[in-house]
C-alpha cells in the first residue's frame, strides 16, 4: 500500500459516498445498496490501514472511537455502559437540543456556529447546512436570509420565495432551481460560484464579533 495516500484516496471516498446517494435516491434495490455501502466501508478501512502502518491508529481505534462518542453524545438514547435507556426523549427536536448542547459542552471554546461544515461541500449543501446551523445556533432570520437581507438588486426575490414555500414536491424544487441555472448560464454567470459567494457572506454577517462569545440572536 506504500503508493497509497491518505490524499489520493480522497477522490474515491467523495465517489464512492456519492454513488451511494444516487443509489438511495434512484430507488436501487438492496442488493445494490449494500454493495455501494461496502464500497465506502473499504474507503474507511484503507485510510484506518495507512493511518495503522504510520503507528498512529487502526480500524478498531476507528470503531471504539465512534462507539465512545455515540454513548458520550446521546445520554438520553444510551447508559453509560452503553445499554439502552429504559426511556427516550419524545421529540427529534428534544434529541437536536441533547445533542448541540453536548457539544457546545465538549468544545465551549467554539463561538463560531458554522466552524465545522467542510469547505469543499457543494455550494447548495453548504448553504443548506448553514442555514440548519444558524437556526440553531437561534438566529431569527436564519429561514429567509436573503429577504430581508438582500441587496436592491435581488429585492424582487420574495415572489420567487413565496413560489417555493406553496410547492408541494421537491421535483418541482428542483426543476426551478434548474431553471436558474439555466438563466445564469445564459448571462455568463457561474452558478455555483455565486452561491458560495453568498453563503460566505451570510456566514460572516452571523459571526460573532468575539468568537469565544457564541451569539444566540440576530
Amino acid at each position: 500500500m506504500g503508493a497509497l495516500t491518505h490524499e489520493s484516496l480522497v477522490e474515491y471516498l467523495l465517489e464512492e459516498a456519492f454513488e451511494v446517494a444516487e443509489t438511495i435516491e434512484t430507488g436501487a434495490d438492496e442488493a445494490e445498496l449494500r454493495g455501494e455501502l461496502g464500497d465506502v466501508l473499504l474507503q474507511v478501512v484503507l485510510h484506518a490501514r495507512l493511518a495503522e502502518e504510520r503507528g498512529s491508529f487502526g480500524f478498531d481505534d476507528v470503531v471504539r472511537g465512534l462507539t465512545a462518542k455515540m454513548i458520550r453524545r446521546n445520554p438520553h438514547v444510551f447508559r453509560p455502559d452503553g445499554s439502552l435507556q429504559d426511556t427516550f426523549p419524545a421529540s427529534v427536536e428534544e434529541i437536536v437540543r441533547k445533542w448541540d448542547s453536548i457539544k457546545r459542552a465538549e468544545k465551549p471554546e467554539r463561538g463560531d456556529p458554522f466552524e465545522g461544515i467542510p469547505q469543499g461541500l457543494p455550494a447548495l449543501a453548504r448553504a443548506q447546512k448553514s442555514l440548519d446551523r444558524a437556526a440553531r445556533a437561534g438566529f431569527r432570520r436564519a429561514q429567509r436570509p436573503m429577504v430581508e437581507q438582500a441587496s436592491p438588486v435581488v429585492e424582487d426575490v420574495h415572489p420567487v420565495v413565496e413560489l417555493v414555500e406553496t410547492m408541494d414536491a421537491e421535483q418541482q424544487l428542483g426543476e426551478l432551481l434548474l431553471a436558474v441555472v439555466a438563466a445564469a448560464r445564459t448571462r455568463g454567470f457561474d452558478a455555483e460560484r455565486a452561491l458560495r459567494a453568498a453563503v460566505r457572506q451570510y456566514q460572516d454577517s452571523h459571526r460573532p464579533i468575539n468568537p469565544a462569545a457564541p451569539r444566540t440572536g440576530s
